[in-house]
């Protein structure tokens, strides 16, 4: 859904729509273009919200979003298939969690043998994850059953019994939490340091016809995750603006999983690293996510992504009441 409408702007520019889902994963998307229409009364961009990744991921290869976030491993997978597509940042580190209920008799992971588990899609990360975690056990993901769920879904699944546990970037796995009957079984940030689950992906045309406007977005996006890893107040104001404004949540959700630890997600550090998405091609060809046919260089653009050092927060400061 078109969020916001196109504002008059004294400037005439190249207007895109920039696709998203409502978790913490994405934020900076939804923090960029509330502080550029603070600061100048328009955006350079249109988010649109999807509530899933087979929706997202169509909307990206029809053109209806030249940019979106989305799945590292979907990213590969569509490069592999011939889409013009290239990974331009970073959206975020860690995020991620495997939540079972608090009733449960599942208190490792080996104890996940046989049960069913929510994720998110084929090409999702903390499916990868999943594996990785598995796999170090001697298990694989055969041993467990696997369903594809959207995230939003999840938290009612995992309420009801219709699945033993689940996984995907927050807020939904906080949400079990804040609610009562959710235990994390694992953080990503904890079993996986630095852990990638989606990133900003252009389409190739753009880069070549638009390279100044995908600068400007590129670094708005840097710079917004610099503004929220800056501070704590940051994190509390974006929680209550991304929840009423884009995501259609309550704003104790955000605030819980932006505070609760302060490093459950992380927006720094985000400029795309070949031994990081190596290390996702290798585990994505052994789990039988991606055919090994796409490399770093094929999928990535980094020629837009400021070294991390380098980057320098949004100067907004919200207004006090």
């Amino acid at each position: 859904m078109h969020l916001f409408a196109h504002a008059a702007s004294g400037r005439e520019q190249y207007r895109f729509r920039i696709g998203f889902l409502p978790v913490t994963c994405h934020l900076t998307c939804p923090v960029t273009d509330f502080i550029n229409r603070q600061q100048t009364g328009t955006s350079m961009f249109d988010p649109v919200r999807f509530n899933g990744w087979p929706e997202l991921k169509e909307a990206y290869l029809s053109g209806y979003t030249p940019a979106t976030f989305i799945l590292a491993p979907m990213a590969i997978a569509l490069r592999e298939q011939g889409v013009k597509i290239k990974i331009v940042y970073l959206g975020h580190r860690d995020g991620s969690a495997l939540m079972v209920r608090k009733d449960s008799n599942i208190y490792k992971i080996e104890d996940l043998r046989g049960k069913t588990i929510a994720v998110p899609g084929r090409y999702a990360n903390q499916r990868l994850l999943l594996y990785r975690e598995l796999k170090a056990r001697g298990m694989t993901l055969d041993d467990v059953n696997i369903v594809e769920m959207a995230p939003p879904d999840m938290p009612t699944a995992l309420y009801s019994k219709a699945v033993d546990a689940i996984t995907s970037g927050e807020p939904f796995m906080g949400q079990t939490e804040l609610d009562g009957y959710g235990r994390c079984l694992y953080q990503a940030k904890d079993v996986w340091p630095g852990f990638i689950s989606c990133v900003l992906a252009v389409n190739e045309d753009m880069i070549r016809d638009h390279r100044p406007q995908v600068q400007e977005l590129v670094d708005g996006i840097a710079r917004s995750g610099k503004w929220l890893d800056t501070s704590m107040d940051h994190r509390m104001e974006a929680a209550q603006f991304v929840s009423t404004l884009y995501y259609n949540q309550n704003p104790r959700l955000l605030s819980y999983v932006l505070s609760k630890p302060p490093d459950r997600v992380k927006y720094s550090n985000l400029k795309p690293n070949r031994a990081n998405f190596e290390e996702i091609e290798m585990l994505g060809k052994a789990a039988g996510m991606l055919q090994g046919t796409a490399h770093f260089d094929d999928y990535t653009d980094t020629s837009f992504a400021p070294d991390d050092d380098k980057v320098v927060e949004q100067d907004y400061e919200p207004q006090k009441p």
